[in-house]
C-alpha cells in the first residue's frame, strides 16, 4: 500500500516546479510590456508552455480525485483537508493561467507599425493643411504671379503625396506584412494553378464534361486571348474540361499548342456522346458538349465572368490584393500563355540581349489604326509625367542607379523620339518588334513573338504607364 505522506511530497514537488514555471513565465510578461515589439516567436513559445500547464493542471486534477478516498480509514478528515486546499489552489492557478492566456494572446502591433501609423495620419493632416492654406493665398493672385505659384504648389504637394506614399509603403513591410503578403499571394497561386490543372486533366477524357471554344475571333491577339479567357472561366465555373480549337489561327497556322504549352494533356479531343450549343447552364447539364460562341454573343450570361471570384477564396483575396477580380482572370491567363520550351528560350535570350533589368518602369504606347478610331493620341509627355513621378518615389526606398524604361509601342518612330526628349533615361525597346506591329505585318508567327517578347517584359517592370485604348 504506497503512504498517504509519500503521495503528498510528490505533489508539493509537482506544485512547486509548476509554481517557478509559472513564475519564469510571469518575468516574460512584465519583460515583453517593456518591449511592444516582441517577436511572435517568442509569444508562441510562452503559449506553448501555457499548453504544458494545462496538461499539468489536469494531471494535478486527476491525483487530487485519487487522494478523495484514501486507502486507510486513519486520518481520513486531515486527507479530505488537504485534497480540499490543494483543489483550491489548483483553481486560482487555472484562472491566473486562463488570465494570462487572454492578455497574451494579441500583444498589439509593433512599436515600428505604431510610429509608421501615426507618421502617415501626420502626414495626411498636413498635406490638407498645406493645401487648404495654398488655396487660399491663390484667391489673391492673378495672372503670371498665379501661374507661378500653381507650378509650385504642384511641385510641393507632389513632394507631400510621395512621403505619404513612402510611409505606408514601409508600413505594408513591417511586422512580417511584406513577407505575409508575398507568401499568400504565391500560395494562392499555387492553389488555384492546381484547381485549374485538375479539371483540365481528367482521367476518363470520352466521360469528362466538356466546353468547346475556338480561338479565330476576327481580331487581334489581345481581343483574341480575352475571348478564351472568357471560355476558360465559363469552363472552369461549369467544372468542363476546356477544348480549345485553334486550328490555322491567323497568328501560327500550327496552332495554339505550336506556340503555348497544351491547354490539357489529357483532353484533347471534343467528341462526346452528346453535343449542344450554350443555352445556360442549367439547361446544358445533361449535355456532354457544349459550343461557346464568342463572347460578345453570350447569352444567358452565367454567373462566372468578371468580376465575379470564387466565394471561398473571396476574403483571402481581398486581403492580399486590391483588385480581387483582376487577380483571379490574371490566373487564367498565366494558365493559357506557359510557353513552349523554344518560346521560353527565346524570352531568356531576349532578356539578356536587351540588358532587361531592375529597376525598370514600363511604358506601353499604342497608336496605328487605333488613333482615331477606338482612342485619342498621347504624346509621350504624358507617360513620362506619370514615369518622371514614380522614379522619385522609388528614390525615397532605394538607390536608383539608372531610370530604366520599356517602351512597348507599334509606332516605331517613338524610341528615338523618347531618346532625344529625355537623355537621362535608359530605354530598353527592341524597334524590330515595333515594325512588326504595323498592319502589314501584324498577323504573322514574327509578330506574335513580338506581342509575346512585350507582355512578358511589361509584366515583369516595377511600374507600368499605359492607356485602356489597347486590349
Amino acid at each position: 500500500m504506497r503512504s498517504w505522506t509519500g503521495s503528498w511530497r510528490w505533489i508539493m514537488l509537482i506544485l512547486f516546479a509548476w509554481g517557478t514555471l509559472l513564475f519564469y513565465i510571469g518575468g516574460h510578461l512584465v519583460r515583453d510590456n517593456e518591449h511592444p515589439d516582441h517577436s511572435s516567436r517568442e509569444l508562441s513559445r510562452i503559449l506553448a508552455k501555457l499548453e504544458r500547464l494545462k496538461l499539468q493542471n489536469e494531471d494535478l486534477r486527476r491525483m487530487a480525485e485519487s487522494l478523495r478516498m484514501p486507502e486507510g480509514a486513519n486520518d481520513q478528515g486531515a486527507a479530505v483537508g488537504r485534497v480540499h486546499a490543494l483543489e483550491e489552489q489548483l483553481l486560482k492557478a487555472k484562472e491566473q493561467i486562463e488570465n494570462y492566456r487572454k492578455q497574451s494572446g494579441y500583444a498589439g502591433p509593433g512599436k515600428e507599425h505604431e510610429v509608421l501609423r501615426r507618421r502617415v495620419e501626420n502626414g495626411a493632416k498636413e498635406l490638407w493643411f498645406f493645401v487648404q492654406s495654398e488655396l487660399k493665398k491663390l484667391k489673391k493672385l492673378e495672372g503670371n504671379k498665379l501661374q507661378r505659384h500653381v507650378d509650385v504648389l504642384l511641385s510641393d504637394i507632389g513632394h507631400q503625396e510621395r512621403s505619404v506614399m513612402t510611409d505606408l509603403y514601409y508600413l505594408s513591410q513591417v511586422d512580417g506584412t511584406g513577407d505575409w503578403r508575398e507568401k499568400e499571394a504565391k500560395d494562392l497561386t499555387e492553389l488555384v494553378q492546381r484547381r485549374i490543372t485538375y479539371v483540365q486533366n481528367p482521367k476518363d477524357c470520352s466521360k469528362a464534361k466538356k466546353l468547346v471554344c475556338n480561338i479565330n475571333k476576327g481580331c487581334g491577339y489581345g481581343c483574341q486571348l480575352h475571348h478564351v479567357v472568357y471560355c476558360f472561366m465559363i469552363a472552369y465555373g461549369t467544372q468542363r474540361t476546356l477544348i480549345l480549337e485553334s486550328q490555322s489561327w491567323r497568328y501560327a497556322t500550327g496552332g495554339w499548342e505550336t506556340v503555348f504549352r497544351p491547354v490539357s494533356e489529357t483532353c484533347t479531343e471534343r467528341a462526346g456522346a452528346s453535343t449542344g450549343h450554350w443555352s445556360g447552364e442549367a439547361n446544358d447539364k445533361d449535355v456532354q458538349v457544349i459550343e461557346l460562341p464568342i463572347v460578345d454573343s453570350l447569352h444567358p450570361r452565367p454567373p462566372y465572368l468578371p468580376l465575379a471570384v470564387p466565394e471561398d477564396l473571396a476574403d483571402r483575396l481581398i486581403r492580399v490584393h486590391g483588385d480581387p477580380a483582376v487577380w483571379w482572370v490574371s490566373q487564367f491567363v498565366k494558365y493559357l500563355i506557359r510557353p513552349q520550351p523554344w518560346l521560353e528560350k527565346e524570352i531568356e535570350e531576349a532578356t539578356r540581349k536587351l540588358g532587361f533589368r531592375h529597376p525598370v518602369i514600363g511604358v506601353h504606347v499604342r497608336r496605328t489604326d487605333k488613333v482615331g478610331t477606338e482612342a485619342a493620341f498621347h504624346p509621350i509627355e504624358e507617360y513620362m509625367i506619370h514615369v518622371e513621378e514614380h522614379f522619385e518615389l522609388l528614390a525615397r526606398r532605394m538607390h536608383i542607379d539608372k531610370k530604366r524604361v520599356y517602351l512597348a509601342t507599334d509606332d516605331p518612330s517613338l524610341l528615338q523620339e523618347a531618346k532625344s526628349k529625355y537623355p537621362n533615361y535608359e530605354f530598353i525597346s527592341d524597334n524590330s518588334i515595333s515594325w512588326s506591329a504595323g498592319l502589314h505585318n501584324r498577323y504573322t508567327e514574327n509578330s506574335l513573338r513580338g506581342v509575346i517578347l512585350d507582355i512578358h517584359f511589361l509584366s515583369q517592370a516595377d511600374f507600368l504607364v499605359c492607356t485602356f485604348s489597347s486590349q
